[in-house]
């Protein structure tokens, strides 16, 4: 069958840069970091104090108190961001079939502080069970993607996914697909992630998984660098609109970039270390490449992985090599994730973002925070340090790799009508 064209009409983010599209992109071009010391709980007694947190936001601004109370915070920030993304495409309206409007929202972990707070309340009291009648609906994975349907009237196909860090990453992929099958005409789709929590925190902390840079909390995400030691956790939301392109065409909607491919592999090699060579890597970048029928001097910039852990920097730029060949040195290779930490399930949402705005306005967001060159990396790979960097970019390559060995791609290229 012919395949429909997917073309991207609205975005909205809600990061540890910026509240929405314009300063998250803005801050990203500046090379601004967005950790600090946590301010959710008191962290002292931890090994790790600092994240990238979401600043200024107060959801009541947004959404009714009294749904506020109703709804963890990665459901708060999904309808924001949602609805940001929502009013930049302009799909509120009468004219549109809302029964060929989809949902497909992700996130990694969900409602994480609403199921530490409620168990941290019962384990207080007598053993008298008084859990709140939210407890559930606050939690699971699946209710910001209903939320968003509720309120905008979607009735397509709404769901949730999650696969760790790869989560948003696979519902933009499962949003490209349905709607080039012809199963819907728009998708709403990204994710997002609140876990800003003790529980978070600690357990990545005893996975040895979170950078102890508390002296310096901004330079201590630091892809690439000799002596990164962790991932700072950064908390946020992206929403991306996909469109048919078609459809989209006649409502004169406007266009931000073409999706052209994705891919999805797993490792089948170990719950949290990757391939040491790359391995599931290599082959979801063969595999986006495939779909978007397209050759690797294609791509000029890949938004790594990249989440400055010792292995896994490593691993993904071996990966890369092996793919690319000597087009690697000719592309621009960057992890935005050194300046908002790591969204965990909504990583893949907000780097898509970064992707699609390099792609639209010809300019390399960097990667921070390098400092001393590690021997174990091809240096002579344009890591784009520091600064930002202007070229032209035909099209950009989007990596997201989850434990579990869970393994996505995605492919945007310039809209060309």
């Amino acid at each position: 069958m012919q395949l429909r064209r997917v073309v991207v009409t609205g975005i909205g983010a809600l990061t540890p840069l910026g509240n929405n599209l314009p300063d998250f992109w803005n801050g990203l071009k500046n090379g601004v970091c967005g950790a600090g010391p946590i301010t959710r709980f008191d962290a002292s007694k931890f090994k790790t104090q600092f994240a990238c947190e979401v600043k200024n936001f107060d959801p009541a601004e947004f959404i009714d108190k009294r749904e506020v109370r109703r709804m963890d915070p990665f459901t708060h920030y999904a309808l924001v961001t949602a609805a940001e993304a929502i009013n930049d495409a302009g799909i509120i309206n009468d004219s549109i079939n809302k029964d060929r409007v989809g949902v497909i929202w992700g996130s990694g972990i969900g409602g994480l502080t609403t199921f530490s707070q409620e168990i941290l309340e019962f384990g207080k009291g007598d053993g008298t069970p008084r859990f709140s009648p939210f407890f559930i609906p606050k939690m699971i994975i699946d209710i910001a993607s209903g939320y968003i349907s509720i309120q905008h009237g979607f009735r397509g196909p709404n769901y949730g996914v999650v696969s760790a860090c790869a989560t948003s990453t696979h519902a933009i992929i499962d949003a490209f697909n349905l709607i080039r099958l012809g199963k819907s005409d728009i998708i709403v789709t990204g994710g997002s992630e609140a876990c800003v929590n003790e529980a978070a925190v600690g357990g990545f902390n005893n996975m040895k998984a979170l950078s102890e840079r508390n002296d310096d909390p901004k330079t201590a995400s630091r892809p690439f660098d000799k002596d990164r030691d962790g991932f700072v956790l950064g908390e946020g939301a992206a929403c991306l609109i996909l469109e048919e392109y078609e459809h989209a065409k006649a409502r004169g909607a406007k266009i931000y970039a073409e999706m052209v491919g994705g891919g999805m592999t797993g490792d089948a090699y170990h719950i949290t270390a990757p391939h040491p060579e790359g391995l599931g890597a290599q082959n979801v970048m063969r595999m986006a490449l495939e779909d978007a029928e397209m050759d690797i001097t294609d791509i000029d910039y890949i938004n790594v992985h990249g989440t400055s852990t010792p292995l896994g920097d490593i691993a993904e730029l071996k990966a890369i090599r092996a793919v690319f060949g000597d087009h690697a040195y000719q592309m621009n290779i960057s992890s935005t994730k050194s300046m908002t930490g790591h969204l965990l399930g909504g990583a893949g949402a907000i780097e898509a973002v970064a992707s699609i705005m390099a792609v639209r306005e010809d300019i390399i967001p960097p990667s921070i925070n390098h400092f001393t060159d590690d021997p174990d990396i091809d240096n002579k790979l344009n890591l784009t340090f520091h600064k930002a960097q202007h070229r032209t970019v035909r099209a950009a390559l989007s990596n997201t790799f989850g434990f579990g060995g869970h393994n996505a791609s995605v492919i945007f290229k310039k809209y060309l009508s």
